[in-house]
């Protein structure tokens, strides 16, 4: 099984070591699959509810936080206080996605990273598919942000840009071609082609991933 794109970026730095994460859309067992790759993280999840997680997922937080982010506030969140946060593919579930991303980057102590990924314009001009391949696959997507507003909104709040782009993961990439044939399979059967393994190939996805200064500059918040 091939690691998660969204630990590659920090996995150097904190695999075996103890480190404080928070998950934002901490749903489809997250918790347990973020433990199997860091099991020293001590492991904090933030959603509107639970979801799609089990009892071993539920134990494997250290803390969870029920927030609707559309409405709520992220004042029982500490601030300052997290090495990593993860926001990836939620921000395009938010009508307010840049101001929650705003407030996100206070909840990080200084040097403290940010992995954040979302649906990428290229994602308006995919085909449909089960799982999501098309931006408007998924009838929760409200908003699609550029990459642009993303890194903006992290540097107006004392981060910096470390690395940002296209999602391209090369190991899923050189995998592509038997994405192809399962989904020639699926057409065969009448079935329609899945999204699994086609992001990478295909460009549907944007990352950026930032650092908090150790130091504010003057005149930020």
């Amino acid at each position: 099984m091939l690691m998660p794109v969204k630990f590659k970026r920090f996995r150097k730095e904190y695999r075996g070591r103890a480190f404080t994460l928070l998950d934002v859309g901490c749903g489809n067992h997250s918790p347990t699959v973020t433990k199997k790759y860091f099991p020293a993280s001590r492991y904090h999840g933030l959603d509107h509810a639970v979801y799609n997680n089990d009892d071993a997922d539920l134990a494997a937080m250290d803390m969870f936080y029920e927030i609707d982010l559309e409405t709520g506030d992220l004042t029982e969140v500490p601030d300052g206080f997290f090495d990593v946060i993860l926001f990836v593919h939620v921000i395009e579930h938010l009508s307010n996605g840049l101001e929650v991303l705003s407030r996100l980057s206070g909840k990080l102590k200084p040097g403290g990273k940010l992995y954040a990924e979302f649906p990428s314009i290229a994602s308006l001009g995919l085909p449909s598919a089960e799982g999501t391949l098309h931006f408007c696959d998924d009838p929760t997507h409200v908003r699609l942000y550029g990459l642009r507003d993303v890194a903006n909104a992290l540097l107006e709040n004392d981060m910096t840009i470390l690395k940002a782009g296209r999602r391209r993961d090369m190991p899923r990439v050189l995998l592509y071609p038997l994405v192809v044939v399962r989904n020639l399979l699926r057409r065969l059967r009448g079935r329609k082609i899945h999204s699994k393994g086609m992001w990478d190939f295909h460009g549907f996805a944007d990352f950026v991933y930032a650092q908090r200064t150790e130091h504010r500059r003057p005149g930020h918040r």
